[in-house]
This record gives structure tokens, sequence and C-alpha cells, in this order.
């Protein structure tokens, strides 16, 4: 792995101080751009699978600023940005994660950005956008928050509920009917298992929840690489069990991150309702009795 003269060295805290410079200067761009935020609005996969002009200028920037730093750094972004590198670094971006959020005003939107040296995420950053919350985390070196707030970064190590059943759950949904549908069906059966389910809208900042120890487990299925990369390393740095089902690897395609404490049984609960069909949906009718559901 080389890189050229002057430019950022390939260390992850070197490159974790870039992703944290240029995430900021990215954030500020879409805070900025929130008031307008519905006045450019393309759909991408699915009507509910949104793109805002906002999303393009963020990846943009986050773009010309990591390239001028290190110009022999390849990038992969959710919006399109896209290219081979020869330095061994790789730079993963979401511009806006949590798009959604953003043309509501839903104080859940982030940049994330992670460095990926010689196929391994090294170091990652997801800045909330709407209230300055920072998360970051370098390879074997901890996770950390800061916030307006408080500028001091403050170590992460996650939760430790006992039990499945006082155990608070995340997760997200995809963006087709049918896919929807059976989200849906798996957590209608999770629900009774489990203290309650949050749903933030934003992958990133949901692995940085269970981080923080605000949820105690997320899962998500079909997540995209700019979605979790930032956010799983901080989830891992902070002792987060990440994990796929069946012994896939984490977001392979199941992404699961989970207290330790609980992570052996959230993992036979979700294997159990992803495989097993849900029971016969019944209906009350005249008189009484029960008739299988149409």
């Amino acid at each position: 792995m080389t890189t050229s003269p002057g430019t950022v060295p390939a260390d992850p805290a070197a490159l974790l101080s870039l992703a944290v410079d240029v995430a900021r200067e990215a954030a500020a761009l879409v805070a900025r751009g929130r008031a307008t935020a519905a006045a450019s609005v393309d759909v991408k996969s699915s009507p509910i699978d949104v793109v805002t002009a906002v999303d393009r200028a963020s990846e943009e920037l986050v773009v010309a600023r990591l390239l001028a730093a290190r110009p022999d750094d390849g990038l992969l972004g959710e919006e399109g940005a896209a290219r081979d590198g020869t330095s061994g670094v790789r730079w993963v971006v979401d511009p806006i994660d949590g798009t959604v959020n953003f043309l509501y005003d839903l104080p859940a939107y982030a940049v994330s950005i992670a460095a990926e040296v010689d196929g391994g995420i090294r170091a990652g950053v997801v800045l909330n956008a709407a209230t300055g919350e920072l998360f970051t985390a370098t390879a074997g070196g901890g996770a950390h928050l800061s916030s307006p707030a408080r500028p001091e970064p403050v170590g992460l190590s996650g939760s430790s509920p006992v039990s499945l059943e006082q155990t608070l759950v995340g997760t997200g949904f995809g963006y087709r009917v049918e896919q929807r549908r059976a989200q849906g069906a798996v957590v209608a059966r999770l629900l009774p298992r489990v203290r309650d389910i949050r749903r933030f809208g934003s992958a990133a900042l949901d692995l940085c929840a269970v981080a923080a120890g605000r949820i105690d487990a997320y899962y998500e299925l079909d997540l995209n690489p700019w979605d979790h990369a930032a956010g799983a390393l901080v989830a891992a740095e902070a002792g987060a069990v990440l994990s796929g089902l069946g012994g896939r690897p984490f977001a392979d395609p199941m992404a699961v991150a989970a207290a330790p404490s609980i992570a052996g049984p959230f993992l036979e609960l979700l294997e159990e309702l992803m495989t097993d069909p849900p029971a016969p949906h019944r209906s009350p009718v005249r008189g009484g009795t029960l008739q299988e559901g149409r």
C-alpha cells in the first residue's frame, strides 16, 4: 500500500481525522439545505426510495475533499460515486443516511464516512447532521461519542440486558412492498418476545445507538455497504456482537448487532422467526366461532 507524497497518511487515526473534518463540512451543507429539501426530490428503486439534491451535493463535497487530501484512493458512494484506487484505501460514503427523515425534519439523518484499508474497515464516522452528535471509531481504538453540548469524546460500551424480555430492539424496512409485508410479519411475532421495537430510519444511527446503549439490539435485511460501513465499526468497537444469520457474515444479507449478554438468544430468535412461517390469520365470525382468514 502506497500513498502519494504530501497526502494524509493511511493509518487509522489520520484517516479518521480526515473523515471527521469532511463529515463536519458535509453536515453543515446538509443542515443549510434542510429548509428547501422538498424542492428537488427524485425516486430510485421505488416511490419511497428517495434522493434529494442535497444528498447529491453532500456526496460531491465529500468526494472532492477526500480526493484532494488522498488522490490515489478509491471511492464508493450511495449516489453514484465509484472509482478504483491504487493506495489500498477505499472510502465508503453515505452523504445522508436517513433521507426520508431529512425530508420530514425528523432529527435522525447522518453523514456516514468509512475508510476501508485493504478490504477491512479501519476508521468510521457517523455525524447526525440534525443534532451534531458525532460517533467515531478506529479498528482497535474503541468507539466514542461527542456532541455540541459535550465536545470531549466519551467512550462507548453498549448495554447489558439480562434477557430477551428486557431487550429494546431497533430495525428498518426495505423499499419493495412484498419485502415490507414480510418484514412486518416478522416484527409482529418479535414484539411479544422483547421489551419493545424502535424504528429510527437510519441504519448508521441504529448501529451507533447499539454502541451507545440506546437500544440493545438491531437487525435489518439487505443493507448496502454505505449504510453500515461506519456504523458497524462503531458498534463493534463498543463491544457489540455483529453477525448474520445461520453463521453467515454480518449483512450477508441480514445485519445483526446486539449486546453480548443477549446476542446468542437474539440470533436464535431471529432465525426462528425468519424460518418458520407465521400461523394462519384467524378472524371472528358470526356466532363467536373462528375461521381461516382469506
